[in-house]
C-alpha cells in the first residue's frame, strides 16, 4: 500500500510528533509512504529522520494553482493509494484541487482539534463528499465535530487515539530544579503548552495565584511552551497576582517532553484540545497528570484514581486539585504507575499505526466493492 500524507503544518507541535510517530509505525508494517509538505518549517527538517519520501514545496497558499498543480502531479506521478490529511490547510488544498478534476483515490482526514467556531466554508470543505474518512481522536473530538457535519457524514468517523512511542527521549538539556534553584522538598508542577488561546494559561497562572492566597507556597510550577503575541499578557497577569515566586515562563524548550521525570506533575489548563497529547507523554513516563476535562481526559483519567481532571476555564477548581495533590505526596507514585498501565495497554504508538492502517485497509476494500 502507498499513502501519501498532506501536512501543511509551519510550526510544531504534539500533532506533528503524532505524524513521525505514525509514519515510524506504519514502516514497520510494510507501508510505503511520501509525504507532501513545505520547505523550510520544523516538519520539513524533522521527518528527514523518518522512514518517508520527501515531496515538499515552498509554501503556497492551498487555493493556489501552483499548489494544485503540485498536489496532482504527485498523486498522478506516484500511484497514490490512499491520500491522509493532516492539517485543516490540506483538506483545503485537497478540496480545491478536486473541485478542478476529479483525484478519485480514497482519502482519509485526520481531525484533531475543535474549534469554537467554523466558518461556512469550513463547513463545506469538512463535508466533502470525496473525504471518505474521518479519523478523530477522542470522543471528546467526535461529539463536537458532529455539529459541521451532515449526519449523512458521522457514519464516516473513525475514533483512533493518538498513540506514544516509549523511546529514549535523551538527556534534558538542564536540570529545572538547579537551573532555578529550587529545593527538593518543593512540589514541582509544570506545564508544556505553545502560547495559544486555546491552551488558556491565564486560567493556569489564575489557579496558582489562589493556591498562594489560601497560604500553600511549597511548590513551584514552570511553563514551557514557543512565545506568542499573548505571552506579554501572560507575564503582566503573573506579575500583577504577585505570584513570581512561584511561577516561570522557561519559553520554548526543545524536546520539552523530555523533562516530564523531572515534573511531580503535568499542569494541563487547555479549554479545547483534542487530545492533548502531553498528557499520553505524560502517562509514558509515569508523571502524574492535573487536566482541564478536554479531549481524551474522560476516557482515561478515572478522576482521583489515576488523575485529577477539573471543568475547563475553572481556576477555582484547578487550584483546589493543586492544593490537594500537594497535601498528598503519594498521590504522584499512584497516579503515575496506574496512568502508566493505561498507556501501556491502549495508547502506544504500536497501537496507533496498527488502527490507523486499519482504516486504511477497511476503506481501499470498500471502495474496490463499490467499483465492482
Amino acid at each position: 500500500m502507498k499513502v501519501l500524507h498532506v501536512s501543511g503544518a509551519r510550526s510544531w507541535g504534539g500533532n506533528e510528533q503524532q505524524l513521525m510517530y505514525l509514519i515510524d509505525e506504519l514502516e514497520k508494517l510494510g507501508v510505503e509512504q511520501k509525504i507532501f509538505c513545505f520547505t523550510g518549517t520544523p516538519l520539513f527538517e524533522e521527518v528527514k529522520n523518518h522512514p518517508v519520501e520527501i515531496l515538499a514545496m515552498e509554501y503556497k497558499k492551498p487555493h493556489t494553482s501552483a499548489y494544485r498543480k503540485f498536489f496532482r502531479n504527485l498523486v498522478e506521478q506516484h500511484k497514490i493509494d490512499v491520500i491522509h490529511l493532516h492539517t485543516s490547510d490540506s483538506v483545503t488544498g485537497f478540496v480545491v484541487t478536486d473541485l478542478f478534476k476529479v483525484i478519485g483515490i480514497p482519502t482519509v482526514f485526520a481531525k484533531k482539534g475543535v474549534r469554537e467556531k467554523n466558518s461556512i466554508l469550513s463547513k463545506y470543505k469538512y463535508n466533502y463528499p470525496a473525504i471518505d474518512r474521518i479519523i478523530v481522536i477522542s470522543e471528546y473530538v467526535r461529539e463536537n465535530f458532529k455539529k459541521v457535519l451532515k449526519r449523512k457524514n458521522h457514519s464516516k468517523m473513525v475514533t483512533v487515539h493518538n498513540g506514544i512511542k516509549q523511546i529514549d527521549r535523551g538527556e534534558p538539556e538542564f536540570s529545572i530544579r538547579k537551573k532555578l534553584g529550587l529545593q527538593e522538598e518543593l512540589v514541582l508542577f509544570g506545564n508544556i503548552a505553545n502560547h495559544t488561546r486555546a491552551k488558556d494559561l491565564m486560567t493556569l497562572v489564575k489557579a496558582v495565584e489562589i493556591v498562594v492566597k489560601k497560604g500553600v507556597t511549597n511548590f513551584h510550577l514552570v511553563q514551557m511552551g514557543s512565545p506568542s503575541k499573548l505571552t506579554p499578557e501572560f507575564k503582566k497577569a503573573v506579575e500583577a497576582a504577585g505570584i513570581g515566586p512561584y511561577f516561570t515562563f522557561l519559553g520554548f524548550v526543545a524536546n520539552a517532553v523530555s523533562f516530564m521525570p523531572q515534573l511531580d506533575a503535568l499542569v494541563i489548563s487547555s479549554k479545547r484540545e483534542g487530545g492533548p497529547s502531553s498528557l499520553m507523554e505524560a502517562f509514558s513516563q509515569k508523571t502524574a497528570v492535573i487536566t482541564t476535562r478536554v479531549g481524551v481526559v474522560e476516557e482515561v483519567i478515572e478522576n482521583g484514581r489515576n488523575g485529577f481532571f477539573v471543568e475547563p476555564e475553572n481556576p477555582e477548581a484547578l487550584a483546589q486539585k493543586l492544593i490537594e495533590f500537594i497535601r498528598n505526596p503519594e498521590l504522584e507514585k499512584q497516579f503515575g504507575d496506574l496512568s502508566f498501565e493505561k498507556y501501556r495497554n491502549e495508547f502506544t504508538a504500536e497501537h496507533l499505526g496498527k488502527k490507523t492502517l486499519d482504516v486504511y485497509k477497511e476503506l481501499v476494500t470498500s471502495k474496490r466493492n463499490l467499483v465492482h
